[in-house]
């Protein structure tokens, strides 16, 4: 499968001016280009609608707005964005109301500069990134979340919208834990048709995010299957 020639674009949030200044740099020393950045919550959300990023890296802790709350925001206005949230906490807490608020992957400060360039790349592609340790209270968050009374998206009303074999196999592959890549070769086909089959059932389920995915295909025990 090819792999995309274009450059990630990607948008650097933090309040403090020489980290942020760095994993800029270090981001565009790495090949990625680095369209914008930001040092307080407002300012992001502002920049990030105007920049376009295909990448978000995010502090959660930021004047004006907190990062989960820009994280809602630019997510609900172009759910193409991904976020990776680049934070100095690893409370649970933190990371489950970051991933409910839309951020695909959730990645401590103490992560190396090939860490962080592998996430952005990984974010970039939709795969779920966590730092290591979180991925497993993630997926019970979204055990718990099912759990709940759910929205009335996507329910058995006859006139609910149909999936294809191939969406609801790739949309149980999904609920499973699996990423984009490890889909597309469970299946033996391509990374990009596997994004596609995911763009096209969340524009049918009229659901915003990957979080919201998981949860409908949970909710319906697809995981199980």
């Amino acid at each position: 499968m090819s792999e995309r020639q274009d450059p990630i674009k990607v948008m650097v949030v933090d309040d403090h001016p020489m980290w942020r200044d760095a994993v800029a740099r270090d981001l565009a020393e790495s090949g990625f280009d680095v369209v914008a950045t930001a040092s307080d919550g407002d300012q992001a959300v502002r920049r990030a609608r105007a920049a376009a990023p295909d990448v978000l890296v995010l502090d959660l802790n930021l004047p004006a707005k907190p990062g989960v709350q820009v994280c809602k925001e630019v997510v609900g206005a172009d759910p193409k964005v991904r976020v990776l949230v680049l934070s100095a906490s690893g409370e649970h807490a933190d990371v489950l109301e970051a991933v409910k608020s839309g951020a695909t992957g959730y990645l401590l400060k103490s992560a190396s500069t090939e860490e962080l360039r592998d996430a952005v790349h990984r974010t970039a592609a939709g795969d779920p990134v966590f730092t290591p340790g979180l991925a497993g209270l993630v997926l019970g968050e979204y055990r718990r979340l099912a759990s709940e009374p759910a929205a009335a998206v996507g329910t058995d009303d006859p006139q609910a919208p149909r999936l294809t074999e191939r969406e609801t196999e790739v949309l149980r592959l999904v609920a499973k834990g699996l990423s984009y890549k490890q889909i597309a070769e469970r299946l033996v086909i391509s990374h990009r048709t596997v994004q596609n089959h995911v763009q096209n059932t969340l524009g049918k389920l009229q659901l915003h995010n990957r979080v919201e995915l998981v949860r409908y295909a949970l909710e319906r025990g697809l995981d199980d299957v």
